[in-house]
């Protein structure tokens, strides 16, 4: 029963708290309000009459050392943060050029081997699809399948071997680093 009373006490203490707190604060807070706000009026006036007194001299001499320093940062952020993602997108972009020139290359040889039952030797290479071959074994119903011989994206030749290991022939590119054999080149089987 003592802590019933006790609690019963704790929660009227309370509201007379919010009750005096209520009558005193609201008027209290008006009258600050009031008097602040002709206090603050006057002052705002003379930061901003001192404000506009310095930048009207200033704007004459061109930009502060701190704006400059603000511009450089804000700069120095949005290059640190956009040059690598732009960066990573232009080796992506390349592997992607690389890989319909690819595509493009398969169909052209699946083609020569759809009218000429064969497909172009390793040393008629893939020229056989621009000009016709000379060298053996000469296709009998030969047609241009491409315009030139491609490259892939970094501006070297793609490695073509017939017949190739467990597939009618090879076809890749050196990839980004140039060198055959790592793990970055591109496999048109591998696409």
């Amino acid at each position: 029963m003592e802590q019933e009373v006790s609690l019963w006490q704790l929660v009227l203490w309370f509201l007379k708290v919010l009750i005096l707190a209520f009558i005193v604060g609201i008027p209290f807070l008006v009258i600050t309000v009031l008097v602040s706000r002709g206090v603050y009026n006057r002052f705002l006036r003379k930061v901003e009459k001192r404000l506009e007194e310095k930048y009207s001299r200033q704007r004459s001499s061109g930009f502060t050392l701190i704006e400059v320093l603000v511009v450089l940062i804000i700069l120095g952020l949005l290059a640190a943060i956009i040059v690598p993602r732009v960066a990573g997108r232009a080796d992506e972009a390349k592997i992607q050029q690389t890989k319909i020139q690819l595509k493009a290359i398969k169909d052209a040889l699946e083609m020569y081997k759809l009218d000429n039952g064969m497909y172009p030797t390793t040393e008629q290479g893939l020229k056989a699809l621009v000009e016709k071959p000379s060298s053996p074994p000469e296709p009998p119903r030969w047609k241009q399948y491409l315009d030139k011989i491609p490259k892939d994206a970094w501006d070297r030749d793609f490695i073509y071997i017939s017949p190739g290991v467990n597939r009618p022939f090879e076809l890749r590119s050196r990839g980004p680093d140039g060198e055959e054999g790592t793990d970055d080149d591109i496999d048109v089987w591998k696409i």
